[in-house]
């Protein structure tokens, strides 16, 4: 409902005064008001109230007119709504029948601008949230709590933003709500709102999310089931949770929470290199690799990691694994090495150069944009000469410490490639014969005869395993003569289809780097690979689609999709505000002299340790409010910079922590499982876990040295 007329609006600051006419006028408008509210009284718990034009007459300096709202709550949200401008008298607002709700959560959608307010000259809204505690046999004397909620309003009054904060309460007394804008001029401002009551706190509503949270890495650490499964039953477990404490969403709500840019962009890239897999490429690609490392296996390994490093610094990290990772896989079944390992390699890499610059990682996108950032002097330029220079230093000392930690593995196959390739031959088959289901008796046939030879195939590989003798070279004395043999072996197999493929990447990854550093282009990466996708299957003219779609790794996308249901889920169960909170509150509670250095140390490994179990992005964009009202607090007096470095750091290192830790990791367990390669949550662990503290520590030292020791920008 549209609560704007205009004989309403006072024009000039005439007041409204008690005569007949001024007494029918509130009249009708509260009559139709209640009659629009009471139809909508069988709402859901959620159901927002339609725009309300406001019209407003202040000054900057002395006026304000104050736009008040009467909300009666019950089992469903009951919105009762009078609007009053008749001078700059405050008309009651109350909210009755709160009964012992522990929180009060109002949404607000309006034309808002982000970042802080500069009250000499910009417009702003001020919410204040009022609940006074009567005396009687709890209290001896009245109690009462206020809380002032100020939004900056947008110059252009174009984009309606929604807004969330949650307020505290102290009993079941009436809530007063009181709205007052702040403008410069006269003008029509289109705000809505809505209020929920949730039944717990904020330390009860945070212990569930740490339960489930818990629960989902314990399903997915001893793989009681499939990790798919374990995301997809977490973010029902945490949806459960929002509707026990009254904040149950809607279907539309949670199918919002999905990052479909992501998923978009994993799907179009997975079409894509599907159809690029044909032409012999990553074969071709791998022959050239072990040349280039004339057959020793470290310096293949290293340039691998630092090829993948590179790119990711200028690629999205999932676009660098989505094409490393059947070169390498196929490489490795060349050099009968085991890919598990140098995929765990490249990826932890990858993730490692993504924090060198201002587009490789998603956090560090975020932090760039943030407007009050950039008026802080942290701009494109700055954030990526500083983090390029410190993670050149990690990359440094992290190859030899990954050279450590695979000084016991063996990377060689424990038996002949023959007998590899075999293995592989055989588990290929039996995955292709239980995709088949039998609903017809030709099916059946199909299945049967790929099952028969599965076990002829097994009994072949008993035969070779009783003759076969180990040898293990760890240097390939004969690489020149394995070299010409893998050349005639292992060749473009469709010259046409590589030359549209090398086409449509080059353009698409052109476009990516683009999108990167030209900003008004908006065209998001998910639609820049489905576009290439799309035409790509135009131009290889693919007559068999179903073959393409098989090769698309479902159950990754699926995965994402419940784990950003399950990400947000537990962000509106206040646990990331809640660990921004108690960060900041540790880092008020150091002496003063040593508050820098703490507070560098304490961001960068809650960063790190939390982006490695939840989702860094979130987590990213929640810390930076918080890191900015912290260096803006008088008492604090730190300066944002360390503290914003310090957090891209963590949170871009903390993703090699646990399997779920990055997007590149998921992406990349995903493809070399359907090559029958897949790696389970512990074995990244052993290896992703220490690289993280490793790496943290160095970020750590150069953080310290440089904005503690050397006093850089500050």
């Amino acid at each position: 409902m549209t609560l704007h007329e205009p004989s309403f609006v006072e024009g000039e600051g005439e007041p409204w005064d008690n005569g007949p006419l001024d007494l029918e006028r509130r009249y009708r408008l509260g009559s139709e008001v209640n009659s629009l509210s009471l139809s909508r009284s069988g709402s859901s718990d959620k159901d927002p109230m339609d725009n309300i034009n406001f019209r407003l007459t202040s000054s900057m300096r002395n006026i304000c007119k104050n736009t008040l709202f009467n909300l009666v709550s019950n089992t469903k949200t009951l919105f009762k709504v009078c609007v009053s401008l008749d001078g700059p008298r405050a008309t009651a607002m109350n909210m009755t029948d709160f009964r012992d709700n522990a929180l009060l959560r109002l949404q607000v959608g309006g034309p808002f601008a982000g970042g802080m307010i500069d009250f000499t000259r910009q417009e702003y809204i001020l919410i204040q949230v009022e609940q006074t505690e009567q005396a009687g046999q709890r209290r001896r004397r009245a109690q009462t709590v206020m809380y002032n909620w100020t939004i900056p309003l947008h110059g252009e009054r174009s984009d309606q933003i929604l807004l969330t904060k949650t307020f505290e309460m102290i009993s079941s007394d009436p809530i007063s709500i009181t709205v007052q804008a702040f403008l410069h001029e006269n003008e029509v401002v289109p705000l809505s709102m809505t209020h929920q009551s949730l039944y717990v706190n904020v330390e009860t509503q945070v212990a569930i999310a740490g339960i489930i949270l818990t629960g989902v890495y314990i399903l997915i650490i001893f793989e009681i089931v499939h990790r798919t499964l374990a995301a997809m039953l977490g973010s029902f477990a945490a949806l459960a949770a929002l509707a026990f404490i009254g904040d149950r969403p809607s279907l539309v709500t949670v199918v919002e929470w999905i990052d479909y840019e992501t998923l978009a962009l994993l799907f179009g890239m997975m079409v894509l290199v599907a159809i690029f897999s044909e032409t012999g490429f990553f074969d071709y690609c791998a022959v050239k690799a072990y040349q280039l490392s004339r057959g020793r296996v470290w310096p293949m390994i290293i340039i691998l990691c630092l090829i993948a490093a590179i790119l990711s610094a200028f690629l999205d990290n999932v676009t660098t694994m989505m094409l490393f990772t059947p070169v390498t896989i196929r490489l490795c079944e060349v050099l009968n090495l085991d890919p598990r390992h140098v995929l765990i390699a490249e990826v932890i890499f990858t993730n490692i150069g993504g924090a060198a610059t201002a587009v490789g990682d998603p956090p560090n996108v975020i932090i760039v944009s943030n407007q009050d950032l950039r008026r802080e002097g942290i701009d494109f330029a700055s954030f990526t000469g500083y983090m390029f220079l410190g993670i050149c230093l990690v990359l440094l000392t992290s190859f030899p410490f990954l050279r450590m930690l695979y000084w016991n593995k063996k990377l060689y196959n424990k038996e002949s490639i023959e007998i590899v390739e075999l293995k592989h031959e055989i588990l290929v088959w039996r995955q292709t014969a239980q995709r088949i289901n039998p609903a017809s008796r030709e099916e059946t046939a199909v299945k049967c005869l790929l099952m028969q030879k599965v076990l002829n195939l097994e009994n072949l590989l008993r035969k070779m395993m009783k003759t076969f003798q180990r040898q293990i070279s760890q240097e390939d004395k004969n690489w020149e003569q394995n070299i010409q043999e893998l050349k005639k072996k292992h060749k473009i197999s469709d010259k046409v289809l590589l030359v549209k493929c090398l086409s449509v990447l080059g353009v698409v990854i052109f476009m990516f780097f683009v999108n990167s550093f030209v900003p008004s282009i908006h065209l998001d990466l998910g639609w820049i690979a489905i576009l290439g996708a799309l035409w790509l299957l135009v131009l290889a003219d693919i007559q068999d689609f179903e073959i393409i779609l098989h090769r698309v790794e479902w159950p990754t996308l699926l995965f994402f999709a419940g784990l950003f249901v399950l990400m947000e889920a537990l962000a509106q169960l206040q646990l990331i505000d809640y660990i921004g909170v108690q960060t900041a509150l540790l880092i008020k509670a150091v002496p003063e002299d040593q508050r820098l250095a703490i507070a560098i140390i304490l961001v960068m490994w809650v960063s790190a340790l939390a982006s490695s179990l939840i989702d860094n992005i979130p987590f990213t964009a929640t810390m930076i409010p918080v890191l900015i009202n912290l260096s803006q607090d008088a008492d604090v007096n730190l300066p944002v910079k360390p503290l914003i470095f310090a957090l891209a750091m963590g949170a871009c290192l903390g993703g090699n922590g646990t399997l779920i830790g990055a997007s590149a990791n998921v992406v990349c367990a995903g493809i070399a499982e359907q090559h029958g390669y897949g790696f389970s949550f512990m074995e990244f662990f052993r290896l992703g876990f220490p690289m993280m503290i490793m790496t943290c520590m160095i970020g750590m030292c150069y953080l310290l040295a440089t904005q503690v020791g050397l006093r850089w920008n500050m």
